[in-house]
């Protein structure tokens, strides 16, 4: 499946007003569990910080959910956000200066290219590594970029089922995807030999997780892709489906998981 098609139906709804956006980041915290998993570990990392003045980096910034999210903690925090895509970024842009928050400034660039050398304490990787080949040029200039003691958080999906593949001969839900997961061995090993001194990578979308994933995210978009009709029937799916899907997203966050078909991954300099 191919998600980009639906990213811009929803773009040119949520895209019109800064307050449809504030409402689209909103739904986007509430649906993806991966944002539940990252929120969780960011405010463990906010706890102390919140009062420093602090330069991040949001690598593969996408529609600046981890921007908007991270900016609202603390006025603070300088925020550098990247993506590949020139018209999201000037979305981006425009939005955060209308909203009032110049701290945060998008640009156009490749993450297996970006340096600024000891310059970060924070970098922010969701949804990003998967879609990359040259995930080990990312790594080394996400550690080049962090300052000594600086944290790398990434969410990927895992080789337990990511991308919502289960077997050799399946391909993967998102076509997007260059690799359908992460072996937990082998991206600790990359982030080892490529400047980081420290790792620690947990299972996301346990058992309760992949559940909520289908009612929330995948079922959804495979009836808007079907057809534009869904987007009258999907308030209606969502009242239904949602408190179910929150209650699942709750217990995975909130549970150490043996396996998952996610990854969520912490590496220091």
């Amino acid at each position: 499946m191919q998600y980009d098609p639906v990213k811009r139906r929803l773009g040119a709804v949520f895209n019109s007003t800064p307050f449809l956006r504030k409402v689209f980041y909103r739904l986007l915290d509430l649906l993806l569990l991966r944002a539940w998993h990252i929120q969780k570990e960011l405010r463990v990392w906010a706890k102390d910080k919140r009062d420093r003045e602090l330069v991040i980096y949001d690598a593969g910034a996408g529609f600046g959910q981890y921007s908007y999210w991270l900016s609202g903690l603390s006025r603070k925090w300088s925020i550098t956000a990247i993506d590949v895509k020139e018209e999201q970024v000037a979305d981006c842009n425009a939005f955060f200066q209308a909203i009032g928050r110049p701290q945060v400034k998008f640009e156009v660039g490749d993450v297996t290219k970006f340096q600024q050398p000891e310059t970060f304490e924070l970098v922010v990787c969701v949804d990003v590594m998967e879609h990359i080949l040259e995930d080990e040029a990312a790594l080394r200039c996400y550690s080049t970029s962090l300052k000594t003691g600086g944290m790398l958080i990434i969410s990927t999906p895992s080789d337990q089922g990511g991308s919502d593949v289960h077997g050799e001969e399946e391909g993967s839900f998102i076509e997007e995807h260059v690799r359908d997961g992460y072996n937990m061995q082998d991206i600790e090993a990359k982030a080892l030999r490529n400047g980081f001194s420290k790792v620690e990578a947990r299972y996301s979308y346990g058992a309760p997780g992949k559940i909520s994933w289908k009612l929330s995210m995948k079922w959804p978009l495979l009836m808007l892709q079907a057809s534009k009709l869904f987007f009258i029937v999907l308030p209606f799916y969502y009242l239904i489906a949602y408190p179910i899907a929150f209650v699942l997203n709750w217990f995975d966050v909130h549970t150490k998981h043996a396996t998952g078909t996610g990854l969520i991954v912490k590496a220091w300099k």
